[in-house]
């Protein structure tokens, strides 16, 4: 940089004029050119978009440039440049999203996603329905397990991910030292480093996604608190004479679940699925906290994280985004195109 200042104060001498420097020049794509005595710097040709790589630049000076008094090092160097914008431009291309739907591991990825949302989704709304009705009953202490239940959504994601870490700890962990001491396992398993495991059902040997499962599991456990609170709410405001005029009936305990209990729940059934959907299909911080995103519990949103910070493609995050939102934009269109439907036939 002192001698690119010193030159920009200086008559610009020729560059590129011997083997020697044009050998040089040659090796780092680029041709310095020098403008005229009125207006004294250098100019570089085109550069790559995402360039990291070091520049060599050779300057070849005269004896004016060696003898000169001047105080090279205190000029001041000025930096400019030009470039398209896309935006403007308008030359938009496919070329990314082609990358993307190209590589096999997307699709794996995709998947991954899908299960890893669904299962967790109706794990939760599972889990907070059996508890709503537990706690729906009269009984000692039924106020501090609400609040104890309510508990597990509101502790920070941090402290329960690395809860769960230490406790499924394949060398330290309680759970798998329990397991192993009963009898249930023969060795300690990585829940969350073991990608799969084999198994034996009915005969037929069927591998079973370790990892990936775990994970569903944690995501259903720390969310289903919030679904426990909206169905025990909705719980509370169907009238008690339904339910005793049930039981004058001969009605069973099933029964008065499902032509009593159900038909009132489906409603806050319905929008609780589709706001737990959309807030696992962008969960990262639960997956990358667990198992970064190894071992088989690669999702979308981790895809994400990788592609933008690990790898610096900027082009792959935005295309992956776009996707994101278009899967996300089509489930509530369909959701909202169908939820009526069965509303309409429930009330009827």
């Amino acid at each position: 940089m002192d001698e690119l200042a010193g030159l920009r104060d200086s008559a610009p001498p020729t560059i590129n004029s011997d083997p020697k420097s044009r050998e040089l020049a040659s090796k780092t794509d680029f041709i310095t050119r020098f403008s005229g005595p009125s207006n004294p710097g250098c100019e570089f040709d085109h550069w790559p978009a995402g360039y990291r790589e070091k520049i060599q630049n050779v300057f070849i000076t005269d004896d004016t440039f060696i003898t000169s008094k001047k105080t090279f090092k205190q000029s001041n160097i000025q930096i400019s440049g030009e470039a398209e914008n896309i935006l403007t431009s308008f030359q938009f291309t496919l070329k990314n999203y082609i990358k993307i739907f190209t590589n096999p591991e997307f699709f794996f990825v995709l998947k991954t996603t899908f299960l890893y949302t669904l299962l967790g989704t109706l794990g939760s709304l599972f889990l907070g329905l059996f508890a709503a009705q537990l706690l729906n009953q009269h009984f000692a202490g039924r106020g501090f397990l609400r609040g104890l239940f309510f508990f597990l959504y509101v502790s920070p994601v941090i402290a329960a991910a690395f809860t769960w870490v230490l406790l499924l700890d394949p060398f330290s962990g309680t759970l798998n030292t329990m397991l192993v001491k009963t009898g249930f396992f023969s060795e300690p398993l990585n829940l969350f480093g073991q990608r799969s495991v084999m198994l034996n059902l009915f005969g037929f040997e069927v591998q079973f996604p370790l990892a990936l499962s775990t994970v569903i599991t944690f995501e259903s456990w720390r969310y289903f608190p919030l679904a426990f609170l909206f169905i025990l709410a909705r719980l509370q405001s169907i009238p008690n004479e339904l339910y005793e005029a049930a039981k004058m009936d001969g009605a069973s305990p099933m029964q008065q679940f499902r032509f009593i209990t159900l038909p009132q729940i489906t409603g806050i059934l319905s929008v609780m699925f589709l706001l737990q959907f959309i807030w696992t299909f962008n969960k990262f911080d639960d997956i990358f906290l667990l198992t970064g995103g190894n071992a088989g519990t690669r999702t979308l949103t981790v895809d994400v994280y990788e592609q933008g910070f690990a790898l610096a493609d900027l082009g792959a995050v935005s295309a992956v985004a776009v996707i994101i939102l278009a899967l996300l934009s089509l489930f509530m269109i369909l959701y909202f195109r169908f939820l009526p439907q069965g509303e309409e036939e429930s009330n009827a």
